[in-house]
């Protein structure tokens, strides 16, 4: 009887899945819910490389930063290298999360790049005229009403928007430098514009190193017989999640603010 390894005994691959925007609230790829799966998977690596499984449009800039952040003291802790895996989209502040992994994997149609800023919001000065609605606001501090959606558009606040989002660009492009710094083949403007590409360009310009799978890399570190061991959030029931999932199409459709800034695709 041909000798088989039992299933527990199989060589483990950690796997951390980040799936969905990137956003400081539930349901999303936030701080608070990836932090103990990332304490977990890489306390349990026992020296193996540990994955990080990617599909994200992008999202919040704060929560892209403090996740990698997180990932990279982490892996510093444990000595263990990082490896993320791009699936139909890693892009924006999905890309920045890849960026936390000592090597990036794409397929070579995945969505990869858009290394940029964007933020908007809607204006309505007109609207509440129109229907003979008199709006009383007070403020203390001249610039407190700033952005506001029933005000008209000022010429300062676009300037003092778009330095905010130069400001953030420029964070967005030193993290890609210090982790891809080396290996980018392309002149910076073009790299740097927002622009997505596919993942067989990005590997041409030093985005990403390669082509690979979960499965391809698992099985890569730890041996045709080796396993995932996934680590990703708990999936509420679907009556339970139903609130949820309706404030965030709304939140996605309307923004949660008048204006906010995204490094979203």
């Amino acid at each position: 009887m041909p000798f088989r390894l039992l299933p527990w005994r199989r060589p483990r691959i950690n796997v951390v899945e980040m799936h969905g925007l990137i956003a400081p609230r539930p349901g999303a790829v936030s701080m608070g819910t990836m932090a103990p799966l990332i304490d977990r998977a890489f306390r349990s690596a026992r020296g193996r490389p540990v994955i990080l499984d990617i599909e994200s449009p992008g999202g919040s800039p704060v929560q892209s930063d403090l996740i990698a952040a997180l990932i990279r003291r982490r892996a510093d802790e444990q000595k263990v290298s990082v490896h993320a895996v791009i699936r139909e989209v890693g892009a924006s502040g999905g890309y920045w999360l890849a960026c936390a992994a000592d090597e990036i994997h794409a397929n070579p149609m995945s969505i990869v790049g858009s290394i940029g800023v964007r933020g908007g919001g809607f204006g309505f000065p007109d609207m509440l005229a129109r229907f003979g609605v008199e709006r009383r606001l007070y403020t203390a501090g001249t610039n407190k009403a700033r952005l506001d959606p029933f005000s008209p558009e000022k010429p300062e606040d676009v300037a003092f928007v778009q330095e905010l989002l130069d400001a953030l660009h420029e964070r967005f492009k030193a993290w890609v430098r210090t982790r891809r710094g080396g290996k980018l083949k392309a002149e910076e403007a073009a790299l740097f514009d927002g622009s997505f590409m596919l993942g067989e360009r990005a590997l041409e310009v030093g985005l990403i190193d390669g082509f690979a799978d979960i499965d391809s890399l698992v099985r890569r570190h730890g041996g045709e017989k080796a396993r995932a061991r996934v680590f990703r959030p708990r999936r509420r029931g679907l009556l339970r999640r139903l609130p949820g999932l309706l404030v965030d199409a709304l939140f996605d459709a309307i923004e949660e603010r008048s204006w906010r800034s995204m490094l979203g695709w």
